[in-house]
């Protein structure tokens, strides 16, 4: 059997490429193995290692997929002071940023009317379809046929999406209204 590391690159690429994990077959072509029985002895290998888990549905889903990076300790944003680079501990991304990964997905975000909350054309956002949502959350909405991003607001019993751009107005729902998650972050390429 392929070793646990060389069967993590193709499934990372995989991921890279598909934006999905692969099913116990394709697993199975990927690895050069003969039979689904092996990707499935893989797959299992690797939840036990904690780099996958199931849904409720039984596919193959990311917990710990891609390596922890290293936190070298804190740095100030205020005035400049002696760096002590120092290792601390190991960051994964996948646990830092996503909590329910079943119910998580990922929007490239398009236009300007969020840009007083920080989040800017190109950025992605984080979705987490069953994190309650509360007065203040940005969320992803349907608004009478249309989706956008803005921020919740309930007044009293009516409902208000509001834009964090002052170029923009409020937008209240005239017939139909369906939240799809609440973003639970950002994340910005610089290079």
């Amino acid at each position: 059997m392929k070793t646990p590391y060389n069967a993590l690159t193709k499934i990372r690429s995989f991921f890279r490429h598909q934006r999905r994990l692969p099913t116990y077959q394709e697993l199975a072509d990927i690895m050069g193995f003969a039979s689904k029985n092996a990707a499935f002895k893989l797959a299992h290998k690797l939840i036990e290692a904690g780099y996958l888990e199931r849904d409720s549905k039984g596919k193959l889903i990311p917990k710990r997929l891609f390596a922890p990076l290293p936190q070298s300790g804190i740095i100030k944003a205020g005035f400049p002071t002696v760096a002590d680079e120092d290792i601390t501990d190991l960051v994964s991304f996948d646990e830092y940023l996503v909590h329910h990964p079943e119910a998580t997905f990922v929007l490239h975000v398009s236009g300007d009317s969020m840009v007083d909350a920080g989040i800017h054309e190109g950025d992605l956002v984080l979705v987490d379809r069953i994190q309650p949502v509360k007065t203040g959350d940005i969320v992803v909405a349907n608004v009478d046929g249309e989706w956008t991003l803005k921020y919740y607001q309930k007044s009293g019993g009516n409902i208000v999406l509001m834009p964090a751009n002052k170029k923009y107005p409020p937008i209240r729902p005239e017939q139909s209204l369906e939240i799809a998650g609440v973003v639970t972050a950002m994340v910005r390429k610089y290079l």
